[in-house]
C-alpha cells in the first residue's frame, strides 16, 4: 500500500497512477533497498537528469513494505565528501561507507617497444586491443612517451567497490531480518551471484536501472529489471521535472 509522504508526491500519484500500481506490485512483500551510488551516479550522463536523494527517500518511504534503504558510497579525505555522507544520513538512509582507495596505474613506456600493448592493457580492454592496428598502438604509445618526457609516469584511479558489503548485507537481511524482496540499484555484474542465489532460494530480486546500464551477467539472472526512467519525475532534481508535468503540480 502506498501513502504519499509529500503534497508533491500526492499530486504525482494522481498523474501517474499506473506507475504507483507497478511499484506497489514490486514492493509486495517485506523489502530492502540497496543503492550502489558509485554505480548509479554515472548513469546521469545517459539520463540527462540527476538523482535527488531526498526525493528518492520520500518516494520509498511511502511504501509500508519497504523496511529500509541502504546507501553505499566511498569517503575521500575531502571535507565535501564527509559532508555529503552526513547529509545522506540525515535523509534517513542507512549509510555504509569506507575510504576511497587511490591506485597508481603506470603509463611509463620507457622500457617498452612502441609496438607493445603492455602498458595500454591497463586502460583498454583486451577485445578492443586485439582489433587496434599497429599504427594505432604506436600512436598511443608515442603520446604516453610525450607525457613521460613531461614528467608524468603514472595516473591515479579512485576505487571503492561495495560488492562484498552489499552481498553480505543481502545475506544477513535474508537470514536474520525477514526480508523477502531485494531491491538493487546497480547494474554491476558483481551482483549476479548473490541475486542468482536469492532467486534460487525462492526470494524476489528486482534491479532498478536504466537501459544499457545493466551487465549481461545481471540480465541473465532473470531478475525483474525496472527502468528508472519510468519514475524520473518522482526522483529527479526538482528543477528537472519535465515541463508538462511541472505545470500540473
Amino acid at each position: 500500500m502506498f501513502n504519499a509522504t509529500t503534497d508533491r508526491i500526492s499530486k504525482m500519484t494522481l498523474l501517474f497512477p499506473d506507475r504507483v500500481k507497478e511499484l506497489e506490485a514490486i514492493f509486495d512483500r517485506p523489502s530492502m533497498v540497496y543503492i550502489d551510488y558509485a554505480n548509479i551516479y554515472h548513469w546521469t550522463n545517459k539520463l540527462k537528469w540527476t538523482f535527488d536523494l531526498k526525493r528518492i527517500k520520500q518516494l520509498l518511504s511511502g511504501f509500508d513494505t519497504i523496511k529500509g534503504a541502504k546507501f553505499y558510497y566511498g569517503t575521500s579525505d575531502k571535507e565535501s565528501s564527509r559532508k555529503f555522507i552526513e547529509e545522506v544520513k540525515t535523509l534517513g538512509y542507512d549509510v555504509k561507507t569506507k575510504p576511497v582507495k587511490k591506485m597508481r596505474l603506470s603509463i611509463d613506456v620507457s622500457g617498452v617497444s612502441l609496438n607493445s600493448s603492455a602498458v595500454l592493457e591497463n586502460f583498454i580492454k583486451r577485445p578492443l586491443l586485439k582489433v587496434l592496428t599497429l599504427e594505432t598502438i604506436q600512436y598511443l604509445n608515442s603520446k604516453l612517451k610525450e607525457l613521460n618526457v613531461s614528467g608524468t609516469t603514472y595516473v591515479e584511479q579512485l576505487k571503492c567497490n561495495f560488492d562484498v558489503e552489499i552481498g553480505r548485507d543481502m545475506l544477513l537481511d535474508y537470514k536474520n531480518n525477514g526480508i523477502d524482496n531485494f531491491i538493487l540499484w546497480s547494474g554491476d555484474s558483481d551482483f549476479a551471484d548473490p541475486v542468482t542465489q536469492l532467486l534460487n532460494d525462492g526470494k524476489k530480486a528486482v534491479i532498478f536501472a536504466t537501459s544499457r546500464r545493466v551487465s549481461t551477467e545481471l540480465t541473465e539472472t532473470r531478475a525483474l529489471i525496472f527502468d528508472i526512467q519510468k519514475i524520473r519525475n518522482f526522483i529527479c532534481n526538482s528543477h528537472q521535472i519535465q515541463d508538462n508535468i511541472r505545470a500540473l503540480i
